[in-house]
């Protein structure tokens, strides 16, 4: 499993507190479950027993060593459960918290803020899907159905022999063409929003919509990194 984990892995975590939840974790998935992101604790002091935090598809997962690291305890919530989250960023690291629809607190504190950002990200999609998932599982069908439409249509393209043209008055202008020539000094612009003058909320949709390309294997996890490593760095 460590090796499927690099991934989403980065030098902050500590590999040999993330061999030893791994190895946990092995019996813990459920079918179909996967891991997202996995952060760990880093205390200003030497961190010899850090908590963890797991982070699946199906729920959020508190790992706490117990027994001097010999035994860990294993805490999930179903994201069914969870009412919202948060991040606070201090001097020291960042603490991630959330809140379940029962009025339960957990925050687990000093976690990297690179880390802290990922969980919270990951939450946020995590939530918006269960949130709307008629909407959510549309777009994904439109987006799929849309790439299955441009493949058929490229797959029946043939090659069709050319007719010359001999009545040059069956060339007809297209609409719309506007000749340098006739225009001097007129051009026609496109603009594109930049990321930077995006709000937070669509960063957050662009986002959200590269998941769901990812998820539906519509893009390569290459592809979805960088894209997400751009925009988080606008939010």
């Amino acid at each position: 499993m460590l090796e499927n984990l690099k991934k989403i892995l980065n030098e902050d975590q500590d590999p040999k507190a993330i061999e030893k939840i791994t190895a946990k974790l092995e019996n813990l998935l459920m079918t179909n479950e996967e891991v997202g992101y996995i952060a760990v604790q880093k205390k200003p002091a030497v961190t010899i027993l850090p908590d963890s935090v797991i982070v699946t598809n199906k729920r959020i997962i508190l790992c706490k060593p117990k027994n001097l690291g010999l035994s860990m305890e294993f805490v999930d919530y179903d994201w069914d459960d969870i009412a919202a989250s948060f991040v606070k960023e201090g001097i020291f690291g960042a603490d991630f918290t959330f809140t379940t629809k029962t009025d339960l607190t957990q925050t687990i504190d000093y976690l990297p803020k690179n880390q802290a950002r990922k969980l919270y990200t990951f939450a946020k999609e995590q939530l918006d899907l269960l949130k709307n998932p008629v909407q959510n599982s549309t777009l994904v069908n439109e987006v799929k159905n849309e790439t299955e439409s441009s493949i058929s249509q490229v797959e029946e393209i043939e090659e069709t022999p050319t007719e010359e043209v001999i009545d040059f008055a069956e060339i007809v202008p297209v609409s719309g063409y506007r000749d340098e020539k006739q225009f001097p000094g007129e051009k026609l612009e496109v603009s594109e929003k930049g990321l930077g003058e995006l709000s937070q909320d669509e960063l957050f949709s662009k986002l959200q919509n590269y998941k769901k390309l990812l998820d539906n294997g519509l893009i390569m996890q290459a592809e979805y990194d960088k894209m997400k490593a751009e925009i988080l760095s606008f939010m």
